[in-house]
């Protein structure tokens, strides 16, 4: 402490208020532990090796540490460390906040200041003096707190790292496809993390904008494992009103797919779905740049990840194309998509390609030779659908066909431009 006043304070005095403060610092300790445990029933006490409350400890030992200071004449009272800190790693163990331990150490320093005024007028020590003492004694309280805080966060930052650890471990055992594990097993897992089981999961899939990307916040309950490659997210009761929409903008600027809704024991398809998602998007088959719902692209999961089926029922249904111009095939193969959609006639056809309605009488009779009775036939419709589907997808064929009339198609009046 260097203020002007107590550098006044005669050195006898000085050593005789730190002989009487030491001498008293085990009964102020436990007089002051003693009103802590009246006005704060609910502190916790943990004892040390030798079964002496480690809460004690500390007190005795900040009380010395703060009076030898004193005598000294040094600078800033210093804090001895290992006992704070120890008391702010408890609390963090523990899951508390540092509220509680915050206010029995204001009690302590504001009971220890009383008792240090009355010291101070035994020993004849001059007000201005002892306006300075209580002064370095709130410094030191904040001292005290400083070292709780550290090692509150250090234990805050363990307990964190441990519950990720057990978070990883109830991931990787929801997703093994056929789990040999006691049926215990998973909700004693789950118990460790206080997760709930639900009843139903969307597991998903998130592919990094960046390698130091900050993980979604997502709202409690979510499991997410951000140590994969691609880190895993799994989503309890994912139908719960107001959870896509929120998962949403947790994972904005993200990319990556949610697969859709299952029974908690079938979590591995969910992820297959996921999985192959990323992939078309990764393919460029999907757009990036969000987090896709499986459950909303159902037609490009089904349709672009069987390429290898697709193109060969092709070569079956659409074989009585393979011997128009690429033009001509193309044309013709997106009316047929757009009668089959509507279900309509020319008109109906003629509206969704933006085509006049002749231009469209003329392709569906074309289309009405090459396949004959096989359009009458539903089976063969819908295996012709899905081709064509898939083709639009793909780009092969655009969602409308150009507005304008071809050669040799007739216009009956100007089209539309």
């Amino acid at each position: 402490m260097t203020r002007a006043a107590w550098r006044e304070v005669p050195k006898a005095q000085v050593d005789r208020f730190a002989a009487v403060a030491l001498g008293e610092a085990q009964e102020l300790a436990q007089q002051i532990l003693g009103e802590i445990q009246r006005e704060y029933p609910r502190l916790k006490l943990v004892e040390d090796e030798s079964g002496e409350p480690m809460a004690l400890v500390g007190i005795r030992r900040a009380i010395e540490g703060f009076v030898h200071n004193l005598a000294s004449g040094a600078g800033r009272p210093r804090v001895p460390p290992e006992v704070f800190q120890e008391f702010g790693r408890g609390e963090g163990r523990d899951g508390r906040s540092l509220d509680l331990l915050q206010a029995t150490y204001r009690l302590g320093v504001r009971l220890a200041w009383r008792r240090f005024a009355e010291i101070g007028q035994q020993v004849d020590i001059a007000p201005p003096a002892m306006y300075e003492l209580a002064e370095s004694g709130f410094e030191y309280l904040d001292g005290l707190v400083e070292q709780s805080v550290r090692g509150y966060a250090e234990a805050a930052a363990r307990r964190a790292g441990e519950r990720l650890r057990l978070q990883r471990q109830l991931i990787d055992l929801l997703l093994v496809e056929h789990r040999g594990d006691p049926p215990g097993a998973l909700a004693e897992r789950a118990a460790r993390i206080s997760w709930e089981l639900p009843s139903t999961v969307a597991v998903g899939v998130l592919v990094r904008p960046a390698r130091e990307a900050v993980a979604p916040a997502v709202e409690q309950g979510i499991l997410l494992d951000m140590e994969s490659e691609q880190p895993r997210i799994v989503v309890p009761e994912p139908c719960t009103a107001g959870r896509a929409e929120n998962l949403r903008r947790a994972t904005a600027g993200w990319s990556g797919a949610i697969g859709p809704p299952v029974p908690l024991a079938a979590a591995a398809r969910s992820l297959r779905w996921a999985e192959t998602a990323v992939r078309l998007v990764e393919s460029g088959r999907l757009p990036d740049g969000e987090v896709l719902h499986c459950t909303e692209r159902t037609e490009e999961l089904v349709l672009l990840p069987s390429g290898e089926l697709i193109d060969a029922a092709a070569r079956r249904c659409l074989a009585p194309l393979e011997h128009l111009a690429p033009a001509q095939s193309r044309r013709l193969a997106e009316t047929l998509l757009a009668w089959m959609e509507t279900a309509g006639g020319a008109p109906e056809v003629a509206h969704r390609l933006g085509i006049h309605p002749q231009t469209a009488r003329y392709r569906l009779r074309q289309i009405r030779e090459l396949w004959g009775e096989v359009l009458d036939d539903p089976d063969r419709r819908f295996e012709m659908l899905l081709v064509l589907r898939a083709r639009r997808l793909r780009g092969e064929l655009g969602d409308t066909a150009d507005r304008r009339t071809r050669p040799g198609e007739p216009s009956g009046v100007t089209p539309r431009p």
